[in-house]
């Protein structure tokens, strides 16, 4: 036991110096297959996974976990008893839920953080539509947002998180008022298990409406509760993109091979501060490759619906 801990506390500092803008990839490479390796050894799900492929070579070549392993495996290198947080997967009456376990958040926090400084956003007061981690202790986006709320930032400009059903709900029952110059707002998750389907361009018209911000002012925020790293988006049209900690290809399901540039395919994440759990993960995502990140498609039809952002808007209804 004291060989796993010492070898996850090593391999932790390692990816915290590695949450920088100017991470390579070299460095990027060897630190996933350390990780790859770590998690092969240690995590017995992901070890049988891996039993009948060969050892990578490459970042690329690392197995990619299905994301619906969360759901029926402990994905986790530490022992049960030295996992300090899991979050889970919103889920329908009889569905399984996703379990992603840490040893601790430090990792987590310090990613969110990392990928929120990439943005080059100011650090303004902020209003969070979401309930907090108290109110739902297992859901990551409550715990991503607290992580980024600023407790006594100025009185104005303001910056608006939370989920799009969220937002939708604010401009169905809430007065327009336009907000400071400066403003922004950051969305995410989409409408999961509504029966709400609303395209981004008459969502983002309802935030120019309502609120006063133009397109650009709004960013989208995909995620999920089994990374621990995010993409973002700024307004219409631009892709998806992350830290350089993190990799996103679009893969073709019938070759496994990653597709040309403007084809579409399963989106495969590798997450660096995924070190307790699975560094890659086969995601049930559709999207489309782009020169710079990706854009996203939608949820592959087999996939059942699901989503942390459900369950925080099931919490804010009531």
């Amino acid at each position: 036991m004291d060989d796993v801990l010492t070898s996850y506390e090593q391999l932790e500092q390692r990816i915290l110096a590695a949450l920088r803008p100017n991470l390579d990839e070299a460095t990027f490479d060897s630190l996933a297959l350390a990780i790859h390796a770590f998690q092969r050894r240690w995590n017995k799900p992901c070890a049988r996974f891996c039993a009948t492929r060969p050892t990578p070579a490459h970042w690329r070549e690392i197995p990619a976990t299905p994301q619906s392993a969360f759901k029926r495996f402990a994905l986790s290198c530490v022992p049960r008893e030295h996992i300090g947080k899991t979050f889970r997967t919103s889920g329908t009456t009889g569905e399984t839920r996703g379990e992603h376990h840490f040893h601790n958040t430090r990792l987590y926090e310090a990613a969110v953080l990392a990928g929120w400084r990439r943005l080059g956003l100011p650090r303004l007061q902020q209003i969070v539509l979401a309930p907090s981690p108290a109110e739902a202790p297992h859901s990551s986006l409550s715990h991503m947002l607290a992580t980024l709320a600023v407790e006594n930032g100025e009185t104005e400009p303001v910056a608006l998180l939370g989920t799009a059903l969220a937002f939708l709900h604010h401009f169905e029952t809430t007065p327009a008022r336009v907000l400071p110059p400066g403003s922004f707002a950051m969305e995410t998750g989409g409408y999961k298990g509504s029966g709400r389907d609303v395209a981004r361009a008459e969502l983002y018209a309802m935030f120019e409406r309502h609120l006063g911000l133009k397109p650009d002012a709004v960013l989208n925020e995909y995620g999920m509760t089994e990374l621990s790293s995010q993409f973002y988006t700024r307004g219409l049209g631009a892709p998806h993109t992350g830290g350089p900690w993190v990799r996103a290809l679009v893969i073709a399901p019938a070759s496994g091979e990653e597709v040309a540039i403007g084809e579409p395919g399963v989106l495969r994440i590798f997450d660096l501060a995924n070190l307790n759990s699975s560094l890659a993960i086969e995601t049930q995502d559709l999207a489309i490759r782009r020169e710079e990140g990706f854009e996203l498609i939608g949820r592959d039809p087999a996939a059942l619906p699901r989503g942390c952002s459900r369950a925080a808007d099931e919490l804010l209804r009531r």
